[in-house]
């Protein structure tokens, strides 16, 4: 991992994604406190790199079951433990809104404690499309009212063409802090 940061710094790449690991009947403190070890051994070599390890959120309800890190206090929760600014959450808005719902809100009151966002619609984690239940653009201009200007990934798996479901993925997410006004 450490060989890993050192490329990412050479490279000038800003995030590493990592992942907690699965229960595997672990109590959820007792989780958190080994995950929390774990980057704390690698803090010093990211801060020195200015690399972010960024721990990613993901559900356990259907797609990874029983990873971890499937919410959002939880996965705070080892960013205080470890306290250093280069190690921060990875939201996946697909996998919160099956885990916990209130995405906008997650964000408004937790911004800081997350470093990278993904998409996907839900359910089917496919395009971001009028057959999933997220509303991408009001999620986009929440992000944008915190002061996040990094990017956010497109992680959907297309039914169609794939090029097409990106550049609607695009359109959509692709907002400025106001909604337009129609038909004004």
């Amino acid at each position: 991992m450490r060989e890993t940061i050192r490329l990412a710094e050479q490279w000038d790449i800003p995030n590493i994604i990592v992942f907690s690991g699965n229960r595997q009947g672990l109590e959820d403190r007792q989780g958190a406190e080994i995950a929390a070890e774990g980057l704390a051994r690698l803090t010093r070599t990211a801060e020195d790199a200015g690399v972010t390890l960024i721990m990613e959120l993901l559900n356990s309800k259907i797609d990874h079951k029983d990873y971890q890190c499937d919410r959002t206090a939880w996965g705070i929760e080892v960013c205080k433990m470890v306290n250093s600014p280069r190690v921060r959450l990875l939201y996946d808005i697909y996998h919160m809104q099956i885990m916990e719902g209130d995405i906008i809100r997650t964000i408004n009151e937790n911004h800081h404690y997350f470093a990278h966002y993904h998409t996907a619609g839900n359910p089917g984690r496919h395009e971001l499309d009028e057959n999933q239940e997220i509303q991408y653009p009001a999620i986009m201009r929440a992000l944008l009212h915190t002061g996040y200007q990094g990017f956010v990934g497109q992680e959907f798996i297309p039914l169609g063409d794939p090029v097409a479901g990106l550049k609607q993925a695009f359109d959509l997410c692709n907002v400025s802090l106001e909604p337009e006004l129609e038909n004004v």
